[in-house]
């Protein structure tokens, strides 16, 4: 049965758009290019108030859906190289891909803190509510992410039934837990001796009390109703530390919540799929792409 869901699709994720809290933020939505390779863009987004997912729909859809949401520092999205790359990958997998724009939590919003999980939270309840009108099974949504946003999909494995905004309507009262998670190089400590400094600094500020340090740190609030989790790191990650990720699968497995980590000793930080190439790192789409397929999300092709 076809689907009326189409690859470009926008949806705003809040009833009103601009998300709750977001109403008397200063920050303007721009988006700038870095890149001095006309044939290699390498934009970023900043001043969000109004988070978004796009849509990118395979041909054969499986009914497998992914949250993909780029990484930043908490500072910035990355659009290009953690985005669109990711849905070129998963697409052809039968996976419908919907890349997320979220709030950066030092933009102005009230409780900037937790804006992020709330955009996250939301994004998979607004999936979750519209799964049978785009044909997508509501137990199979996923969440990729990477870097700082590795930080915002840990955290809402572990607190994806925290109260972090004001009920909106009848979205609201399904489940935001995602099924599954894939972390690329992920800020998971806000422990100042590993965690990426900009991303701890633009979530909690520069001082932020040791109990503060610890409710945001993802690996201290797994639970064993956290979703399962497949993550990548390299050992020469000089941005966030290999660390990060290890310390959340092993606090995933001390509650019995299965996870497979990969650790390449070379590939740095933010590499993504086109700049992993030529290097072993590289591999890692294919042993995600093994790893959802024992866990049942895809099938063999």
């Amino acid at each position: 049965m076809a689907s009326n869901l189409n690859t470009r699709d926008v949806f705003e994720i809040w009833p009103k758009g601009i998300a709750p809290g977001s109403e008397h933020s200063p920050a303007i939505f721009k988006i700038t290019e870095r890149s001095q390779v006309a044939y290699w863009p390498d934009r970023i987004l900043t001043g969000i108030t109004r988070p978004n997912l796009t849509a990118f729909v395979p041909d054969h859809p499986n009914g497998t859906a992914i949250i993909v949401a780029p990484g930043g520092a908490y500072a910035r999205i990355v659009l290009d190289k953690e985005a669109a790359e990711m849905a070129r990958w998963l697409n052809p997998l039968g996976v419908t891909v919907f890349l997320m724009q979220y709030r950066l939590p030092a933009e102005g919003h009230e409780n900037g803190k937790d804006a992020p999980l709330a955009d996250a939270q939301r994004a998979v309840r607004f999936i979750r509510q519209r799964a049978k009108e785009w044909n997508l099974d509501p137990n199979k949504i996923g969440m990729m992410g990477s870097s700082a946003a590795g930080h915002m999909a840990a955290m809402l494995g572990a607190k994806f039934d925290k109260p972090v905004y004001p009920v909106m309507d009848a979205t609201d009262k399904l489940s935001a837990r995602p099924d599954f998670l894939i972390l690329l190089y992920p800020v998971i400590s806000m422990d100042a001796r590993i965690a990426n400094q900009d991303s701890r600094i633009n979530l909690l500020g520069k001082d932020p009390a040791p109990e503060l340090v610890d409710e945001y740190s993802a690996d201290k609030q797994v639970t064993a109703n956290s979703p399962p989790a497949f993550i990548v790191v390299t050992e020469d990650d000089q941005a966030v530390p290999a660390v990060n990720g290890l310390s959340y699968c092993n606090a995933l497995k001390k509650v019995g919540v299965s996870c497979e980590l990969h650790s390449f000793k070379v590939g740095g930080h933010g590499f993504g799929i086109r700049d992993a190439r030529q290097l072993p790192v590289s591999g890692w789409p294919m042993l995600a792409t093994q790893w959802m397929k024992r866990l049942g999300v895809i099938h063999s092709q």
